[in-house]
C-alpha cells in the first residue's frame, strides 16, 4: 500500500470530539481519558463515525495552500468544483448530474432539519426504518413531526425490508416522506436495485416524498454495488431528494460540507427557500477546496483505505468467531460501521455499557440510540488502526470473560 492505515495519529489537542470529549448526561465535556499516556487504562474510542486516518495528500496540500493565501472571506463554489463533483457521480456511479441541481448545507442533518420544514407541516408522519442513524429521529420529532417505524427484518443472513409493512404505513395519508439509509447505517446493507424499485413504487403509488441519504455511497464493501436510489429510473429521479457528501468518504466532517442533489426544480426551489428563511447561507472556503482536491484527486486514497477497512472487518469477525462466539457480527457490505449482537450476555444497554465503558475502557455507540430494535447491539467503528481496532477486542474479551468469573 502506499498508504500507512496502520499508524496511530495522536488526535489530542485538535478539538476532536472522537477523543477529546466525552457524553455525561448528554453534554460534551473535554477529557483525556483516551490519551496514551494513561497506557492500558486509556478509553478506546470507536464511537462516532470518523475515521483516524489522514485524509488525502492531495487534501492536505489544497488545504495548506489556501490556508497560504491569508484571507478567508466570503466564498462560493466555482466551475472547478461543480465540475469535480460532476465527474465524480459520472465516473463512480453513471449519473449525469446538472451542476443547478445541488444545494450545498453544512451537512446531511442540517438538510433533514430543512427537508421537514419545507415538505411537511407540524403533525405530518414521516416514515424511517430502524434501526438507524438516529439523527433521524431529532430532525422529525424537533420540528413536530411524528415518527411512522418500518422496522427492518433480520435474519440469519441479515437485514432486509419489510415491504409488507411498508405498503401499510405509507398508504396512511399522513405519511409525507419517507427517508431511506443508503447504504444503512447502523446494519451495512447496501440495498439491491430490486430493493430499491420495490421501495420507491410503494412511496410513489402513496404520493410519499423520498429522501435518500447516501452518505456512505462511496464506501462500499465486500464485492456489493452501491446504486443511488435516483438511478433507478428518470420517475423515482424527479421525485425524490439525494443527499451525499465527501466527509465520510474522505474523513472531511469537520469542515461541514454536504451536496444535496435535487433534480425537480419545484422541490429545489421549495428546499433552497426554507434554507433563505433559516438564514443557512454561505460556504466554508475550506470545505470547497477540500471537497474538491478529494473529488480529483482522491480516489486511489480511497480505493486503498477500502481495502483496510474491509480488512479490519474480516479481522473483527474472524477475531470474535474464534475468542468470542457469542458475540454475532451483521454482514457488513458498506459503511466502515460494524453492528455486533451482544444480547447473549444477557445485559441491558445500562449493564452493557457499564462493562464496556468501565471495565473493558472501550468506547462503542450503543445500539439502543437507534431505535429499541438495536437495543441487543453496539456500532464499531473501523476506520481506526489494526493495533487499536485489536487491543479494543482483546479488551472487550477479558471484560466479558470476567461475567462467567463468580464474584
Amino acid at each position: 500500500m502506499i498508504y500507512n492505515f496502520d499508524e496511530e495519529i495522536d488526535r489530542f489537542d485538535t478539538n476532536c470530539l472522537k477523543w477529546e470529549f466525552a457524553f455525561v448526561d448528554g453534554e460534551p465535556l473535554q477529557t483525556d481519558r483516551a490519551h496514551a499516556k494513561h497506557g492500558d487504562d486509556r478509553l478506546l474510542p470507536l464511537w462516532v463515525a470518523d475515521m483516524d486516518f489522514r485524509s488525502p495528500p492531495a487534501v492536505v496540500k489544497a488545504l495548506e495552500e489556501r490556508a497560504a493565501h491569508g484571507l478567508f472571506g466570503y466564498c462560493k463554489p466555482d466551475d472547478g468544483f461543480y465540475e469535480a463533483v460532476e465527474d465524480w457521480m459520472a465516473r463512480r456511479y453513471d449519473r449525469s448530474i446538472d451542476r443547478s441541481w445541488i444545494t450545498i448545507t453544512p451537512g446531511v442533518v442540517s438538510a433533514l432539519y430543512a427537508f421537514m420544514r419545507a415538505f411537511s407541516s407540524e403533525g405530518d408522519k414521516i416514515l424511517i426504518q430502524p434501526p438507524v442513524y438516529h439523527p433521524f429521529y431529532s430532525a422529525i420529532e424537533d420540528t413536530g413531526r411524528v415518527v411512522a417505524r418500518n422496522p427492518l427484518k433480520l435474519s440469519d443472513s441479515g437485514y432486509e425490508m419489510d415491504f409488507a409493512d411498508l405498503a401499510q404505513k405509507a398508504a396512511d395519508p399522513a405519511v409525507k416522506m419517507a427517508i431511506l439509509c443508503s447504504p444503512h447505517n447502523p446494519v451495512g446493507r447496501v440495498w439491491t436495485p430490486q430493493e430499491l424499485a420495490r421501495f420507491g413504487q410503494i412511496c410513489r403509488n402513496n404520493d410519499v416524498l423520498v429522501v435518500s441519504d447516501e452518505i456512505h455511497c462511496d464506501l462500499i464493501l465486500n464485492g456489493h454495488t452501491f446504486t443511488s436510489y435516483a438511478c433507478i429510473n428518470e420517475d423515482f429521479a424527479r421525485s425524490s431528494i439525494i443527499c451525499t457528501a465527501p466527509s465520510k468518504t474522505f474523513n472531511l466532517a469537520g469542515l461541514q460540507l454536504s451536496n444535496i442533489i435535487i433534480e425537480n426544480e419545484e422541490l429545489r426551489a421549495r428546499f433552497q427557500q426554507t434554507l433563505v428563511a433559516n438564514h443557512i447561507l454561505g460556504q466554508n472556503p475550506f470545505g470547497l477546496v477540500a471537497a474538491e482536491a478529494a473529488y480529483r484527486d482522491g480516489e486511489e486514497w480511497l480505493k486503498e483505505v477500502l481495502i483496510y477497512i474491509e480488512e479490519n472487518f474480516h479481522f473483527l469477525r474472524s477475531y470474535l468467531a474464534e475468542h468470542l462466539p457469542q458475540l454475532k457480527v451483521t454482514p457488513l457490505e458498506g459503511t466502515y460501521l460494524a453492528w455486533v449482537d451482544f444480547g447473549a450476555l444477557g445485559l441491558d444497554p445500562a449493564q452493557r455499557s457499564a462493562l464496556l465503558m468501565e471495565e473493558a475502557k472501550v468506547w462503542l455507540n450503543s445500539g439502543e440510540m437507534f431505535g429499541p430494535q438495536g437495543a441487543d447491539f453496539e456500532r464499531i467503528n473501523l476506520a481506526c488502526s489494526r493495533s487499536i481496532l485489536a487491543e479494543a477486542l482483546a479488551r472487550i474479551k477479558t471484560a466479558v470473560d470476567s461475567l462467567a468469573v463468580p464474584g
